[in-house]
This record gives C-alpha cells, sequence and structure tokens, in this order.
C-alpha cells in the first residue's frame, strides 16, 4: 500500500473542507484534499442554494470571484411562510440584510478552483474508508482507495468535512478522547430537491418560501432566477418516513407557476438537524460542517456555518502544526470559537426542534402563524431566541386563543433557550473544564424534556 505525508489531509470537497484546505493552504502547510468525486462532478450536492449574503463568507477565498460566478439571485428581500391549513402566508422583510441564491454547483467548483489557487493539492475519485490512529489513540492518517489502488494519506492533523454520519467517525476510536459520540441516524433529516424551469417568471423572485409539512419537515421554494427555482422537502428521521417525491409533487401540483415546469436536476441527501457537536476535536483530528453538526437544525441551513468553521478548523490546523504538537489542548480554541459564535444559536434552536417533535403540524402551523414576523425569524435564524414586548405579547395571545397550554409551553422552551446561550457563552477554554460545562448544559435539555414531553434526543 502507498504512503504519503502531508501536514495536513482534509477529507471531502464541500464548504467545509474547501475552506479548511484553502486556509490552511494559504499559511504555507502542505495540505491534501480528497474528494469521492469526479472533478466534473465536484461541487454538485443536494442543497437548498439560500443563504443571507456572500460577504457572510471568510475572506480566506476571493469573495467577489465567488458572488460573480456563482450568485444566481442576490436580490432576496423577504420571506415568506406559508400556512398548510388556512392557506395564509406570514411575509418577513429581511430589511437591510438580503439573501441570495447560489447555483450551487458552480459555487462548490469555484471553491474548488480557490483551493487550488492557494496550493493545496486535490485528489478527485479518492474515497476514504478508514482512519489510522496510533498506540495513543491520536490520528495520523486515513486509508482510501484511487483507481482501484489503495493508499494512505498520513498528516499531523486530518481535518473530516466527509459529510453527516461520516465513516470515520464510525472508524475511528475516540473512547479516550472528548470528541462527541452522541451521534445516530435519528438527528438527522431526509431531504430531497430538484433544480425546475418554469415558462414564465415566478411572481416572488425576490423571496424564499417555507412550508411546514408532514413529520416535523417543510418545503421551500427557492428562486435561483425568475424562471429557475430550486424546491425540495425534507423531514425529521425521528419521524415516522415520509414519501419526499411524493410530497414535493402533490404541493407543486397547487401551484400554477409550475404548469409545464422541465425537471433540470435531482438530488436527495441526509444532514444534521441537532445541535453542534459537544466536542469536534480529538488527538490530531478535527470536525467541521455536517461532520460536527453545523447545520441549523430548524431550517438545515448550513453553508455558512459550514465556511465559518472550516476556516477555524484550518487556523488550527495551522496553529497545531507549526507549534508542534496535535493535542486536544493545542486544538480546542476551535470547539470555542464556534460554540460562542453560531455554535450557541444552533444549540439554542435545536430545543425548539424537540419542543416540535412532541406536537403535530396542526397544532405548530397555528402557533406560528400567530407569531410576530421578525420574532419568527430571530428564533430560527439569526438569534436563536426571540423578544417581544409587552404589546405584541398581547397580540399573540388573542390571536393564539384555544392553544394557549402550547403557547405558555413554548414561553418556557424560550426562556430556557436563552439559559442555554449563556451556558454556551461560557464554553470552557480548554478540556479540564469540559465534563463541567456538559453537566451545566444537560440539566437545561432535561429541563426541556420535562417542559415539552418529548422523547430524549441524546
Amino acid at each position: 500500500m502507498a504512503t504519503d505525508t502531508h501536514d495536513v489531509v482534509v477529507v471531502g470537497g464541500g464548504t467545509a473542507g474547501c475552506f479548511a484546505a484553502a486556509t490552511a493552504a494559504r499559511e504555507g502547510l502542505d495540505v491534501v484534499l480528497l474528494e469521492r468525486k469526479p472533478a466534473v462532478e465536484a461541487g454538485h450536492i443536494a442543497c437548498g442554494d439560500a443563504i443571507k449574503g456572500a460577504s457572510a463568507f471568510p475572506d480566506v477565498i476571493d469573495r467577489e470571484y465567488l458572488r460573480s460566478e456563482a450568485v444566481s439571485n442576490g436580490n432576496v428581500e423577504r420571506a415568506v411562510f406559508e400556512n398548510p391549513l388556512s392557506g395564509d402566508s406570514l411575509e418577513v422583510s429581511f430589511g437591510d440584510e438580503s439573501g441570495v441564491v447560489l447555483d450551487r454547483k458552480r459555487y462548490g467548483e469555484v471553491l474548488l478552483e480557490e483551493v487550488d489557487r492557494l496550493g493545496a493539492e486535490i485528489r478527485y475519485e479518492t474515497v476514504v474508508n478508514d482512519v489510522v490512529q496510533d498506540d495513543d489513540g491520536r490520528v495520523t492518517g486515513v486509508r482510501a482507495v484511487r483507481d482501484g489502488d489503495a493508499r494512505t494519506a498520513e498528516a499531523d492533523v486530518v481535518i473530516d468535512a466527509g459529510g453527516a454520519l461520516s465513516i470515520l467517525q464510525d472508524r475511528a476510536d475516540f473512547s479516550g478522547a472528548t470528541f462527541d459520540t452522541t451521534v445516530n441516524y435519528r438527528q438527522c433529516c431526509s431531504a430531497y430537491r430538484e433544480i425546475l424551469t418554469v415558462e414564465e417568471p415566478v411572481p416572488w423572485d425576490d423571496a424564499i418560501v417555507f412550508k411546514p409539512a408532514e413529520e416535523l419537515g417543510y418545503l421551500w421554494y427557492f428562486p435561483r432566477t425568475p424562471t429557475e427555482i430550486n424546491v425540495g422537502v425534507g423531514f425529521q428521521m425521528t419521524e415516522d418516513p415520509m414519501a419526499l417525491v411524493d410530497a414535493l409533487r402533490n404541493d407543486l401540483r397547487e401551484r400554477d407557476e409550475f404548469r409545464g415546469a422541465t425537471v433540470e436536476d435531482k438530488l436527495g441527501a441526509a444532514l444534521p438537524t441537532r445541535r453542534p457537536y459537544d466536542s469536534a476535536v480529538a488527538p490530531g483530528y478535527v470536525a467541521a460542517g455536517d461532520a460536527a453538526g453545523h447545520v441549523n437544525p430548524a431550517t438545515g441551513g448550513g453553508i455558512a456555518g459550514a465556511a465559518k468553521a472550516g476556516r477555524w478548523a484550518g487556523d488550527a490546523a495551522v496553529e497545531a502544526v507549526t507549534g508542534g504538537t496535535v493535542d486536544e489542548p493545542s486544538l480546542w480554541e476551535y470547539n470555542r470559537r464556534v460554540m460562542t459564535d453560531f455554535g450557541k444559536r444552533f444549540a439554542a434552536m435545536d430545543l425548539y426542534n424537540v419542543f416540535g417533535t412532541a406536537h403535530d403540524v396542526e397544532e405548530l402551523a397555528a402557533v406560528v402563524a400567530a407569531m410576530p414576523g421578525q420574532q419568527l425569524v430571530d428564533a430560527l435564524g439569526r438569534r436563536g431566541t426571540a423578544d417581544m414586548g409587552l404589546r405584541l405579547q398581547v397580540e399573540t395571545l388573542l390571536r393564539t386563543r384555544g392553544h394557549w397550554r402550547l403557547l405558555y409551553e413554548l414561553y418556557r422552551v424560550h426562556r430556557k433557550a436563552k439559559d442555554l446561550k449563556a451556558v454556551y457563552d461560557d464554553y470552557p477554554t480548554s478540556p479540564a473544564g469540559f465534563e463541567d460545562w456538559r453537566a451545566d448544559r444537560d440539566a437545561i435539555v432535561r429541563d426541556v424534556y420535562g417542559i415539552t414531553g418529548a422523547e430524549a434526543k441524546y
């Protein structure tokens, strides 16, 4: 078996992997990125394609080039939440924070171009199937197959950006590390999306549209252009199996603007809808993006979090390699950066996800329809929690007559979500404080299980 040695091996050429490889290579490290797809297919990933804005990406890459090449709709100004029961819609303006919709394949291609430009080697058609660990449990490389030949890539640091339910995490022994091992498929979402071309421009090309679906899921309609729409549906794997294609088709039939539409592309995927990993590092090993639960558990959005995490994983690898030690304390700052940034918001949103598993879609749709729009956006995205003044509280109570028990339960979960964010703000600066921190966090989550009656998720 052939063996080669590098400073850093990155597994996976998605958002997190590309930002990690680009960051480490830019600082002069010897970096190899292993991608299972051929070059012609790289970047072709099932995704909703919508993000807040291209400026949210770390500046390790050429963001202007990315915008010019991959942003197909840069004028998303509002979100529309459709109520499947009443047929009413809740519209929320993005204000100054406009969103964009990407051409996901071209976006992925640009990221890989940037990885190459910054000096990392990319090996396409390379299927990684195992990790290499020394007698002390430190990850020292990965095993892979390329063109039928088995190869080993050794490295000081392995960055796992291999996606949800990473095979590397199944193969590694993390029993002596802090690395989170509470992961299972029931904490994921199964999703399916199509790219449709319609004959006439849709009247909502400045909006992203969401609609609650069965099994704690939702349908989405994201316009890449006025006539090219990313449409999709997903459901929580905690719930009963859902016929994704049928659910999407049934909804499309009810929308006049999609009559005569042509399917240009279709893909399915699994993505994590859980809190970020409590610790995503082990000796010689860092996980980022979907491979570390860096996805909004309420919406499934993962591009922005993966970009940040990839950048910080690359930074951690550079610091550890140049410092001459790759143990957990040397990589720990990566955990802290994630948890005190988007990690605390995603963890707070996960409590609303837990709340949702204890109720059916009719109840949830009634409460969502009654919530003030900006508070809904804050709860599901920007903040992970929402605040309402007295007047809004009274108005919401009047609109939710008949659902006050559920609203009070949601209020109690909201209070716990705020407490949880404070705990994440105090994420420890070293592994020494990890177990005490986790005990504080777990106490809040147990309270939420008690409030909602939901089954334990972790």
